[in-house]
Parts: structure tokens; sequence; C-alpha cells
């Protein structure tokens, strides 16, 4: 890909007269679009100010071990739900783990969960072609272009105010009034994500202190240091990495992010075979998020599991073609 790709309104939209819904629907309100950019900015002024913060005093045991928690429901509200489950259908839940999942999803802090999956769902549609809200190659190849692509893989294209058309790309969960209200209710979620981490602190410790310092490292670090996990598997794992398996895209699996990222950085298998509920398929690919789905399987909470086949994952690899 040597020239900039054509990122109008229209990129990627099918001729009129296919029967297929736009693929936008419109552009952000500025109340929201302020919004996106605060629920951005803010954490990472947070994780900018850790480390003066953090010197010699204002981080203890109590700090890490709700962080800890904090940071593996919402990472794995966003890995093993909003994507693996909602976006890609790799298993189904009882109804009661769906809307669980939901809540847990949302308290990641990335956008609520129908307005998630509706850009992902478009991502793996035009996966680094035009139309895909974030790819790093929508600018072409030179240097310049790699660093600007870069940028809005991993951070910029959040600022832009153009929506991605529920209708087309998740009208199944247009359709459950249970994940609509999970949905409306983002914003409360987001306060519980910020507030709780801050509860627990001050009650673990019975100090006002032990409740600022909870807040600070377990609420707002912690949300920022997800976001940028999550935009790394957006950025990095398009850009960078072994290519074993037969994707049209450039996705690629990046093994430093494995634990961090619940094993969603084995991003070429996914691209690969986008509902197989297990992405790191190799000898040594710890996939955290598969072996939460297994547990669920086990205790009877999900069912018709995807899980690759011997022979599926061998016409899918690149040795075979």
């Amino acid at each position: 890909m040597t020239a900039t790709l054509d990122r109008s309104a229209n990129a990627g939209e099918q001729p009129s007269g296919t029967g297929k819904k736009p693929m936008l629907s419109g552009r952000r309100s500025m109340p929201v679009h302020v919004t996106v950019y605060l629920g951005v900015l803010v954490p990472l002024v947070a994780l900018t100010a850790a480390v003066p913060f953090a010197w010699g005093w204002g981080l203890t045991w109590v700090d890490v071990g709700i962080f800890l928690a904090f940071y593996c429901v919402s990472g794995l509200g966003i890995t093993v739900a909003f994507h693996r489950h909602f976006t890609h259908g790799s298993f189904k839940a009882k109804r009661w783990l769906r809307v669980v999942m939901a809540i847990a999803g949302s308290m990641a802090v990335q956008g609520p969960l129908i307005t998630w999956v509706a850009d992902h769902r478009r991502h793996h549609a035009f996966s680094d072609r035009e139309g895909d809200p974030h790819s790093p190659w929508l600018f072409g190849t030179s240097p310049a272009a790699i660093a600007k692509g870069f940028w809005h893989a991993h951070l910029g294209w959040l600022f832009e105010r153009d929506t991605s058309n529920v209708q087309r790309f998740a009208p199944d969960l247009v359709k459950d009034p249970a994940l609509n209200r999970v949905d409306r209710l983002f914003g409360l979620w987001t306060l519980l994500s910020l507030v709780l981490p801050g509860v627990f602190g001050a009650l673990l410790t019975w100090s006002l202190w032990g409740g600022v310092t909870a807040f600070f490292w377990a609420g707002l670090v912690r949300v920022c240091v997800l976001h940028h996990v999550t935009w790394s598997v957006n950025s990095i794992c398009h850009m960078i990495g072994e290519r074993p398996f037969t994707a049209r895209d450039r996705s690629a699996n990046f093994w430093p992010l494995a634990i961090f990222s619940f094993g969603e950085s084995w991003h070429n298998l996914h691209h690969a075979d986008p509902t197989s509920a297990r992405h790191g398929v190799r000898r040594g690919q710890i996939d955290i998020s598969a072996r939460v789905i297994w547990l669920f399987e086990k205790f009877g909470w999900a069912y018709n599991v995807k899980w690759p086949s011997a022979q599926r994952l061998a016409r899918l690899s690149t040795e075979s073609h």
C-alpha cells in the first residue's frame, strides 16, 4: 500500500441500491465528543503524574491489590465479553452472565457496549482497508505516514466525530432490551469503575488517604493502562510481529503484550479465524481469556464454544500455503 487511502465519510460504503445500511450514522454530539476527550485524557494525565506521585510515597500493597482486581475484571470484560462474546459470538452464555459481562466490559471505560461492538465489527469488515476506523496503514508506507498511522490507530481515531452505524454493525445488540439498558447506563458504570476502588481502599485501610491513593492507582491509572494495552492491539499488532496464519490484513502476534492483554495480542490467528474462542493456539501462547471461557463452559454458564480444531488451524497456517 503506497498511496494514501480515501478516508472520506463514504469510504467503504456499499453503492446505493445494494440494501446495505450506510457505514456511518452521523457525528457525535459535542457533549459526547467532549466526554470522549475527558475519558481519554484524564486517565493519561493521571498516568503521567504516577511516577512523581509514587516516588517514595503514595503507593501501597493495598493499592496494588485493588489495581489488579479491577484490572482483571474490567480487562476481561473487554476481552471475554465485549470482544469474543458480543462482537464475534465465540460462545453463547446464560442471560445473567451476558448482563454481568456487559457491565464488566463497560467498567473498562472504553465506550458503551453497542458502540464498542459496532466499531470493532466495522474494523473486521474493512480491516486495513478503506472504512477501517483504526488501521495504521491508512496514510501510506513512508516513515512519516507510518508514524501518522501509528498515532491514528493507537489513539487519534478516538477523537474523530464520525460514528459507526449500530443498525448496520450491531443490530442484534440494539434489539436486546437488557443490553440496551446496560449501554444507556454507561455513565454509571464509569462512575463506579472510578469510585469503587477508592471506597475499597478507604475501607481496607480505614483512612481517607487510603481511599485517595486507591482511587488514583486502581481507578485513574488502571483505566489508562488498560486503555493503552487495548489500543496497542489496534496499533502495534497491525504493524509488527509474527504472522503464522493466513489473514487478509496485516494482523500479527506480538508476544510482549500477551499477559497484559489477556491473550488478545495473539492477533494474527484472531483475524484469520475471528470467531475462535482461543487466540493463542500454539505451545507457550498464554491466553487467559480463553481459560476464563473454558471455566465458564465447565460451570455450565457458557455453551456452544467455538474452540479451534487442529484441522482448521492446519488449513489456516501459512506453512500450508
